[in-house]
């Protein structure tokens, strides 16, 4: 019988689990990350049955963490962080600080020290990678400008974090020991954190960004799509490793640098789509890893300071955060986005509360708080991203939208255009589409979820929507109803199955071609309204047969030569050859 160590139960449990309750919470409506938190929870030590190795899942999910924020670098240039700098940097400090004094207040309600309320607020005062990056990316935000200042603010929260993990035990040892404390050693190690930091930073600018892309671009050259996606993967897994064990930063702020370095490579955008697929799988286990540590008793035995701790988390953050963008000029919905973007805790709040425990600073009662806080307002940020949708919707008018570039660039469609076709993508294949289109003299418009992309098409001249296909409303925006063709290009034959019921059912006369990849795709895709689906093998064959001369064959084949084989060849116990002496099917 095989061994089922507890890797391999924590890895196949998790998954499996938090797929069926992930796709039951579909079912309801419900966000899929309360499912994945619901499965965390069976899987924990606080139900009956079953208890996974809890440590194995966090190290997993400390992948999933990488994958996440390397792929978030690939859509993030140097440029774009510098942009905004001037509200990240300030903004991220500032509601850092303001949560962190809420934290400090309610502790010293309770009883708690001063040190234990200092610990207590940290934890409460920073966001969630995973999270924030999963909302962000689900409505398309994160190469808007609010996704950018999210993202910026995202970043300098983590270096505040790791400088105050660097901080935390020299300032224990202060505050409890008097005698044995020196300023000099405090100040050394803060400016030994910084400097290790800047020098990870500028070796990934000045150095990285020239020999990540050409190692890759030895790696492509191979034509091995394996060992290309094993490099994209030793380049993110090495380099967030290199960040925290040679500079003392974090994994994420390394995975981070080396995705953005890629970005300017042509093959940014094929690494992105390889290592998505793991990039998810090991998201969904830091959700798992994140129900696991909750303990439902603390709601029943401390529900005063439950409710609090959820309070600061969700109203306390968020109003801070809404204060500052809108002091920096920002419209009210970025200042929105940004606040509900950060109204959760994550990952470094279980560090910061582990480290406290060590330290002796933090009472279990205030790490079980942390975790509830924790659970609770990721449970609860989908939602209020769906409430702030739809207030925006109601509220908002058309001053308001052209407010945010987005909008404006959305708003600059022509509305003369008809007998166009409305090209979905804008990858390899939809640039090749649109050549042809151009070549023929057809108009059309491109819609694709990368805004610099599209900011770029527009520069040139190209009508191009930024936004989800799968959205009525941006479909819209291209002037469906007056247009000839709609053409998916897209990799997601499921989605684009979807795309084309939608669109059928709103212009039956519309004609729809779409590209698939796999069989079972090819009969989902017919069956949603699809004019034509074509897959690559049938394409290429249908050319290569065009190149042949009609000379070069003739109508009726020659007969082929009959293969010789004796009938005693290389054939056990005398059977004799297939071809030469068939064996007759005998009949019992």
């Amino acid at each position: 019988m095989h061994d089922t160590g507890p890797l391999l139960i924590a890895i196949i449990g998790g998954i499996v689990l938090a797929a069926i309750l992930g796709l039951l919470a579909n079912r309801l409506k419900v966000s899929p990350l309360v499912g994945y938190l619901i499965a965390g929870i069976i899987f924990g030590p606080a139900t009956p049955g079953f208890v996974a190795d809890t440590e194995i899942i966090q190290q997993l999910a400390e992948i999933g963490i990488i994958l996440l924020m390397f792929g978030v670098g690939l859509h993030f240039s140097i440029s774009d962080l510098l942009a905004v700098k001037n509200i990240a940097i300030p903004g991220a400090i500032v509601q850092i600080a303001v949560a962190t004094l809420l934290g400090m207040g309610m502790a010293s309600f309770i009883g708690w020290s001063m040190l234990t309320g200092l610990v207590f607020g940290l934890c409460l005062s920073t966001a969630s990678t995973v999270v924030l990056l999963r909302a962000l990316e689900e409505r398309s935000l994160i190469e808007t400008q609010r996704g950018r200042i999210a993202v910026g603010w995202l970043i300098v929260e983590d270096l505040v974090m790791v400088l105050a993990l660097v901080l935390l035990p020299p300032i224990t040892t202060m505050f409890g020991d008097n005698e044995h404390y020196n300023l000099i050693d405090v100040l050394t190690e803060v400016a030994k954190t910084v400097g290790l930091v800047i020098l990870f930073i500028a070796i990934m600018i000045v150095i990285g960004r020239r020999l990540i892309p050409w190692l890759l671009a030895k790696s492509a050259s191979t034509g091995s799509d394996e060992l290309f996606t094993l490099s994209v993967l030793g380049i993110a897994l090495g380099i967030a490793l290199c960040a925290v064990q040679l500079f003392g930063a974090s994994f994420a702020l390394g995975a981070f640098f080396a995705g953005m370095v890629l970005t300017e490579s042509e093959l940014s955008h094929r690494a992105a789509n390889n290592i998505l697929p793991l990039k998810d799988a090991f998201a969904v286990l830091f959700f798992v890893s994140v129900g696991m540590l909750f303990d439902p008793h603390i709601l029943i035995d401390h529900p005063i300071a439950t409710l609090s701790t959820i309070t600061i988390i969700i109203l306390g953050k968020s109003l801070a955060a809404y204060v500052i963008v809108r002091l920096f000029k920002h419209s009210k919905r970025t200042a929105l986005t940004i606040s509900v973007s950060l109204a959760q805790i994550g990952e470094f709040a279980y560090i910061l509360a582990a480290l406290g425990i060590m330290l002796n600073v933090f009472s279990a009662e205030a790490h079980s708080l942390i975790l509830a806080g924790s659970i609770i307002s990721i449970v609860v940020n989908p939602f209020l991203f769906n409430l702030l949708e739809h207030y925006l919707a109601r509220t908002e008018n058309i001053v308001d939208k052209m407010i945010d570039p987005l909008a404006e660039i959305n708003q600059q469609i022509p509305d003369d255009l008809a007998d166009h076709a409305v090209l979905v993508g804008y990858g390899r294949l939809g640039r090749t589409i649109a050549s042809k289109l151009e070549q023929r003299n057809i108009p059309f418009v491109v819609i694709d979820n990368n805004l610099t992309l599209v900011e770029h098409l527009r520069s040139e001249g190209t009508v191009a929507i930024f936004g989800n296909a799968s959205k009525l409303e941006v479909l819209e925006l291209a002037h469906l109803s007056q247009a000839k063709w709609l053409i998916l290009s897209s990799s997601n034959g499921y989605e684009s199955g979807e795309i084309s019921m939608h669109a059928r059912e709103m212009y039956p006369e519309l004609e729809i071609y779409v590209r698939a990849y796999y069989d079972d795709e090819v009969e989902f895709i017919k069956e949603h309204g699809a004019t034509k689906v074509i897959t690559g093998a049938e394409e290429i064959a249908t050319h290569i047969l065009q190149l042949l001369q009609p000379d070069t064959y003739t109508a009726q084949p020659s007969p082929k030569p009959k293969i010789s084989i004796p009938v005693h060849a290389n054939l056990p116990a005398g059977e004799g050859s297939p071809i030469e002496s068939p064996i007759e099917p005998q009949l019992e």
